[in-house]
């Protein structure tokens, strides 16, 4: 069935206030030219002024992360009921470097996502695997494991959005080969098909280093609907030409 394209810009830990909604401005001003969809995800503390910058725009806002919990004593995070009231319609949760640098395992990043859907955001789910995993021989199996765990019963395209990034490919300049690429993905949409209904209608996100120059193949890989975009998302106009190749 067709899956309409989602490009997400992860800006990750970069931004000043100005910076940021001028970034912003400029992807909106391109977003009519292009057909798929763009969300741009800031750090939270630009989220607001981010989202005003685009409203009324077709271009959404999302978050970084979220805590399990709507409130309580949880110093320095963020629930998915602020992200919100901020201005977000989607969440990034479980990147390789939350889990690598914050410990998260696969039942804290289901519990996000139940937090996320409770709080009305789409939950970008992100799995992927290490160098030593994929030399192994282990890619599929870890993928497999990962999308069990990190996603709750209950499921729906319109609520979920899976992102394959190779941790190994991360902002390397690195990527799998097409082949590579088209066979996690395959088999993501084959587990996916085992943990819920309309699985064929869940949009499935590639990361790891995508970029203007090779956004045109990937995205041509037949079940691959969009990228989740790093490093050439500070870039108004890297980021709209990878939209463009889709």
């Amino acid at each position: 069935m067709a899956r309409r394209t989602l490009i997400a810009g992860n800006w990750k830990m970069n931004g000043l206030g100005a910076d940021g909604v001028a970034l912003a401005r400029d992807v909106a001003a391109g977003a009519s030219k292009v057909a798929a969809e763009l969300l741009v995800c800031p750090p939270a503390t630009l989220l607001a002024r981010v989202a005003a910058a685009l409203a009324g725009s077709a271009v959404a806002a999302g978050g970084q992360d979220c805590h399990g919990k709507a409130s309580g004593a949880h110093t320095g995070d963020v629930s998915a009921e602020m992200l919100a009231d901020a201005g977000a319609s989607y969440v990034i949760l479980g990147h390789s470097e939350r889990r690598t640098d914050h410990g998260e395992s696969d039942a804290m990043v289901r519990a996000k996502a139940e937090a996320a859907w409770r709080a009305g955001l789409a939950a970008i789910v992100c799995i992927g695997e290490t160098l030593a995993e994929r030399e192994a021989g282990r890619t599929l199996g870890v993928l497999e494991t990962q999308l069990k765990g990190s996603v709750p019963a209950g499921a729906s395209a319109a609520r979920l959005v899976i992102a394959y990034e190779p941790v190994w490919a991360i902002g390397t300049g690195k990527t799998p080969t097409t082949a590579e690429v088209d066979a996690a993905h395959r088999h993501i949409r084959s587990v996916l098909g085992g943990l819920m209904s309309g699985a064929d209608a869940v949009r499935i996100l590639y990361g790891g280093s995508m970029k203007p120059s090779n956004a045109g193949e990937l995205l041509a890989i037949a079940d691959v609907d969009g990228g989740l975009i790093g490093g050439a998302s500070l870039k108004a106009a890297d980021f709209l030409a990878i939209a463009a190749a889709a």
